[in-house]
């Protein structure tokens, strides 16, 4: 290992890495949200309803719960920036495989690009810490962060520009072309960015401590069990609209797609906004409660939309829905690594992640069975609110626990 590895971030690197690691996330963002943009097309073609979408996204993210395991292990054994371009490929192999107009191969297709997903945060966090400056860590990390929605940006822009263009199978083998171009480009930065690699790193390092450490510390706990939530409606936004766009308010496929679109661009402007608020408030997860409430409320207003309704309304709510619906996890971030016990601050993050990768792996299933016994998308949303606002409760209880132990001391 070089003394790099353990000793001071290595200089002039930062812009290059953060870079490669947001649209790395960007590109992992993409991938995911592809097939989701263009639900009612591929479920036609698979002869299944739409709304079996949300098993799709549960079945990716049971992928990346399980890669997520062993990234750690991965990326130290070969690299964070060879690790990268493992996820790349899957996520480029997936399009492919999910072009096969079958539904088994459409599962195996999620699960190679929910492996490739689960890689890609280690490998990332592995690279901007040791190639950024600690004093500017937060917000290179953020910045990082907004590749989650920018890829939703791309996915509800392009995917069904390119289905109406040429057709879904076309749309998602494309992905093929920046996977390529990413393995390649990475290469060329490999021999300094994998450096630190140890071939002697074990493959696998044991989950659990690090979820044991989460559970025994009160505060970490119920944020970590509020995430499960909040992570059940940001999945549940950006899986469910286009469909609950076209399906339930008669609009097309390539206007809900930029409708989409315009939902992440606010949801990137959330991440900033409410982490400035948080700053500003010195009160983290004060600004998710109240954030997260006013989430409930316009989750509960979603119900209440109309094909009459015209398109500008309806994007103007969904858009202020986004800003906290997509926009929580920075703060949310932050928190956890303000919460955790000295020097732990990597494995509580690991340990809270793999709850909140939880909701997101529930949500999405559990929004397509609601969807069955309610007669619309736009009514499964009332039941989305009612879960956010157990959030909401959690963060309030660890707020109270956190305030006691600083008193305590």
């Amino acid at each position: 290992m070089s003394d790099a590895a353990v000793g001071e971030p290595i200089a002039g690197q930062t812009p290059a890495v953060l870079t490669a690691t947001t649209g790395a996330l960007t590109f992992a963002a993409a991938t995911a949200l592809f097939p989701s943009a263009i639900a009612p097309e591929i479920a036609h073609a698979l002869g299944v309803s739409p709304a079996l979408i949300g098993v799709q996204v549960s079945l990716l993210y049971a992928g990346a719960m399980l890669s997520s395991l062993i990234g750690g292990g991965i990326t130290r054994r070969i690299g964070a920036c060879r690790t990268t371009q493992w996820a790349v490929g899957l996520f480029g192999l997936g399009g492919v495989v999910a072009t096969l107009p079958n539904v088994w191969t459409f599962i195996l297709a999620s699960l190679l690009i929910g492996l490739g997903y689960g890689l890609t945060n280690p490998a990332a966090s592995h690279l901007l810490t040791r190639f950024s400056n600690p004093a500017r860590r937060g917000l290179v990390f953020g910045f990082k962060q907004t590749g989650v929605p920018l890829g939703g940006v791309v996915a509800g822009a392009l995917a069904p520009t390119l289905t109406v263009l040429f057709n879904w199978q076309v749309a998602l083998a494309l992905l093929l072309v920046p996977a390529l171009t990413g393995i390649v480009l990475l290469q060329i930065r490999r021999p300094q960015w994998d450096g630190d690699r140890s071939a002697s790193a074990p493959w696998l390092t044991s989950p659990m401590a690090d979820i044991r450490l989460v559970w025994a510390h009160r505060p970490l706990r119920w944020t970590a069990l509020a995430s499960f939530f909040f992570s059940i409606t940001q999945l549940c936004l950006s899986v469910f609209t286009v469909t609950m766009l076209v399906e339930d308010l008669a609009i097309a496929l390539v206007t809900a797609g930029l409708m989409m679109a315009a939902v992440q661009v606010c949801g990137v402007g959330g991440r900033i906004l409410w982490g400035y608020v948080a700053d500003r408030l010195g009160q983290g997860l004060l600004t998710i409660a109240i954030t997260q409430t006013m989430t409930s409320a316009l989750a509960l207003s979603v119900t209440l939309m109309r094909p009459e309704w015209p398109i500008f309304l309806i994007t103007a709510l969904l858009c202020l829905f986004s800003l906290g619906a997509l926009g929580w996890n920075g703060v949310y971030l932050a928190q956890i690594a303000h919460l955790a016990p000295a020097g732990q601050v990597a494995r509580a993050s690991g340990g809270a992640l793999f709850i909140t990768f939880a909701g997101v792996l529930f949500g999405p299933a559990a929004f397509s069975a609601l969807h069955l016994i309610t007669p619309t998308y736009l009514s499964t949303f009332a039941a989305v609110a009612a879960m956010n606002i157990i959030g909401v409760a959690f963060v309030l209880i660890a707020r109270s626990h956190a305030r006691q132990a600083a008193l305590a001391q």
